[in-house]
């Protein structure tokens, strides 16, 4: 492949829309319905889907795993990929959705999905990575992003001849990205934690792995031009707002699910005196026609309203909608139904809350 000259203005803010805030690909979370749930509560934000294998996509159901609403946008889609052949079987389907970006997954560290040369373990493989890049650049003219860590640790993941199975340096990482930037990424969505390849669920390579925010910092300082996403433990818009004043966006991630009202307080990033914030009647209210539309539809509309549970957090009447909600199927009582017996039931103070 011939050698690309990089640009050092790169990062055109003016090409694209700048999202400041995203919400993070989360298996088995931000399906359709979540990013719909989602789309209630926050306008400006960027939505991903879950992630998504380049083999699914070329041999499955692709309105099934493609399929989303037109309120979702902007919507990213996230590829998990091990090779320019793959992604470009994969694209040429891809061409005809409407996606407002795709995202290549270079930091999700399941060993099940590092076996298979996708997701963190691809940092040992930067060449690689660029080369997907660009290879995805063909197909689209929309932006083309990564996702990735600081660094990973891939002991008995990486083959025992490879010499570079511990990446775990500021300067590792910044050989990764002098090398995939030649491909030009929009963005760099950086997790500030090392991906530990083996003995560690994805759920604990989220919380042991220590946070190290500094160097992502660092790395914006040094490289300026690079559009750079920090992601890790963030819960809060005080520190969302903080971290803003670091780097250029930021992305969260399980709190968007187990406290979803903070997504609320997202659109303030982009326009503090026009702000609205819904209520959660009216977040409810606004759903019921979307289940409705999934059970005409002949879609188990319980799905749809799994991944609510959260909307309560902390408050009132938490426990009677996790109860509403999880209410057996064998009581043959509609999703859509549910929610309505929720508006009845539930604490009205709580409901109409501000």
């Amino acid at each position: 492949m011939k050698h690309i000259v990089v640009n050092h203005n790169e990062f055109d803010d003016t090409k694209f829309n700048t999202h400041k805030v995203s919400i993070a690909p989360m298996v088995d979370v931000t399906d359709k319905h979540f990013r719909y749930f989602c789309r209630l509560l926050t306008k400006r934000a960027l939505l991903y889907t879950e992630m998504i294998t380049c083999e699914s996509i070329i041999h499955g159901d692709e309105e099934k795993i493609l399929g989303f609403n037109d309120i979702e946008h902007p919507v990213a889609l996230q590829l998990a990929a091990s090779s320019p052949e793959q992604i470009r079987k994969a694209m040429e389907k891809l061409k005809y959705w409407d996606f407002d970006e795709i995202n290549l997954n270079a930091g999700c560290p399941s060993d099940r999905v590092s076996g298979n040369l996708m997701g963190a373990c691809l940092m040992a493989y930067p060449e690689l990575v660029r080369d997907m890049l660009l290879t995805i650049k063909e197909y689209t003219d929309k932006p083309v992003t990564i996702k990735h860590r600081i660094g990973i640790d891939g002991k008995n993941i990486l083959p025992d001849t490879f010499n570079r199975i511990l990446l775990d340096s500021y300067e590792d990482m910044v050989n990764f990205i002098n090398i995939v930037r030649e491909a030009k990424p929009y963005r760099y969505t950086i997790h500030a934690r090392i991906g530990i390849l083996e003995g560690l669920s994805p759920k604990e390579n989220r919380e042991i792995p220590p946070l190290r925010y500094e160097e992502v910092y660092r790395l914006k300082k040094e490289y300026p031009e690079l559009n750079i996403e920090i992601n890790g433990g963030i819960k809060t818009i005080e520190e969302i707002k903080g971290h803003l004043e670091k780097v250029d966006a930021v992305m969260i991630g399980r709190v968007a699910r187990d406290n979803p009202m903070l997504l609320r307080e997202l659109d303030s990033i982009y326009d503090q005196e026009n702000l609205h914030k819904i209520t959660r009647k009216e977040i409810i209210e606004d759903y019921i026609p979307y289940t409705e539309s999934c059970e005409k539809n002949g879609e188990n509309a319980y799905y749809a309203i799994r991944h609510m549970d959260g909307l309560f957090s902390g408050k009132r009447g938490s426990k009677q909608w996790k109860q509403i909600l999880n209410t057996p199927a064998s009581h043959n009582i509609k999703a859509s139904e549910l929610l309505r017996i929720a508006l009845k039931e539930l604490p009205q103070d709580t409901l109409n809350e501000e």
